[in-house]
Order: C-alpha cells, then sequence, then structure tokens
C-alpha cells in the first residue's frame, strides 16, 4: 500500500483517451456467421485429422517452445514487478489535480467510482477490501478538496452515497488513462479465458501476500 509520500510524476501525453465504464475491455468478438464448411466433403483419415489440433494454435506446444519453468517464470516477474510498481507510481497526476493531496492510493477508490458509479461507503471498503472507517476518512479528507460528493441515498438517508464531483470526472478519467491503455494494449491479443487466467493469477498472487504479510505464513 503506497503512502501521501507516494506521489506520481508529471510528464504524461495530452494525447491518452480518458476512460469510462463503456471503455473496457470487451470479450472477443463473435466469428463470420453461416454454417461452417470447412469440413464439407471430408471423410475418412482426413475427416479425423480435421478434429485435431493445429500445431500452430496459440495454447499448443509447438507455438512456444522455450516456455519458461514456473521458477524461470518467477525470476522474471520479480525483476519486473519493481519496476512496474515505480511506474504505476509515477502516474502523472493531470494539472487540473495537481493542487490536490492526492497520493496512489487512493488511485484505487477513484478507479471504483469511475468505472461502478457512485457507491456507498461500505459497498467501496468491500471492493477495497479495508475497514469502513479508512474508506470513510478518505472519502472525508476527499469531499473537503472537492474531488468527492457524498449525499444522502434516497431509499435509506442514514446511508451516504460517495460520486466524483462534476467538475473533477475528466481529470479523474484522464489520471486513469494511462494504466488503462498500457493494459488495453497488454490484453488485446489474449483470448477470454487467457484474460481470465491472468487476472486470476494477480488476484491469486495478492492473497498469498496478504497472508504472508508481516513474516512467514502461518502453518494451516
Amino acid at each position: 500500500m503506497s503512502t501521501d509520500s507516494d506521489q506520481p510524476g508529471t510528464g504524461a501525453s495530452d494525447t491518452r483517451t480518458p476512460v469510462t465504464a463503456a471503455s473496457a475491455p470487451n470479450a472477443a468478438s463473435p466469428g463470420a456467421s453461416g454454417p461452417d464448411v470447412s469440413r464439407a466433403g471430408a471423410s475418412g483419415p482426413d475427416a479425423a485429422r480435421s478434429d485435431a489440433p493445429s500445431p500452430d494454435a496459440p495454447n499448443s506446444q509447438a507455438a512456444i517452445p522455450d516456455a519458461p519453468t514456473v521458477d524461470e517464470a518467477i525470476r522474471g516477474i520479480l525483476l519486473l514487478m519493481p519496476r512496474l510498481v515505480g511506474r504505476a507510481k509515477r502516474l502523472p497526476i493531470p494539472a487540473d489535480l495537481r493542487s490536490f493531496n492526492l497520493a496512489p492510493r487512493h488511485l484505487s477508490l477513484l478507479s471504483y467510482l469511475v468505472f461502478d458509479g457512485p457507491l456507498a461507503v461500505n459497498e467501496l471498503a468491500a471492493r477495497l477490501e479495508v475497514a469502513p472507517a479508512t474508506v470513510s476518512l478518505m472519502v472525508s479528507d476527499l469531499s473537503r478538496q472537492g474531488v468527492l460528493e457524498r449525499r444522502a441515498d434516497e431509499a435509506d438517508r442514514r446511508r451516504a452515497i460517495v460520486s466524483i464531483a462534476e467538475s473533477r470526472q475528466a481529470a479523474v478519467e484522464e489520471w486513469l488513462a494511462g494504466g488503462s491503455a498500457a493494459w488495453r494494449k497488454a490484453l488485446a491479443p489474449l483470448t477470454p479465458t487467457e484474460r481470465q487466467t491472468f487476472v486470476e493469477t494477480l488476484r491469486t498472487y495478492e492473497r498469498e501476500m496478504a497472508e504472508n504479510e508481516g513474516g512467514t505464513k502461518r502453518a494451516k
């Protein structure tokens, strides 16, 4: 978890496209419609062979002869992660937000509000996996600075609904745009199954790191 001292740098290109919930990556488009004529008229051994996986298929071993072992992959990731974290911390803050006391830790909270829309404090806390009191302090701070707005829930006046101030929405989306564009370029070539596996791998890693916080993992 980054602290307020981890201030992002500056110098981003102004050509990045703002991120909205509608711009999140979609599943692969369906293929061309119509009957499958690729096997029309096939019979005998040729018909049987048509069901076999192609050696050029993305998931075949032939396509990835130099696939790393688990230990090799771990080495590569451990060497790469400090650079990834460093670049994330240096995401430039848009000019409209530079006067506010914002840090990378605010980025997750603001990301949920951009992608999921207005949320209650408890809902934000559940998504961020922190105590509601922690989120409440962050929301109060950002509300005083004019970045967030709070209003009473019409269905339950005891609940406060949090949203990004309309005057700051574009700037917050611009702050997210750099990371979103990089992830889009990295994930777009993957199949939906590969994207799901990648996201689940990151979640598993985060879970394991959480269990290891403070020392050696407790024996189960």
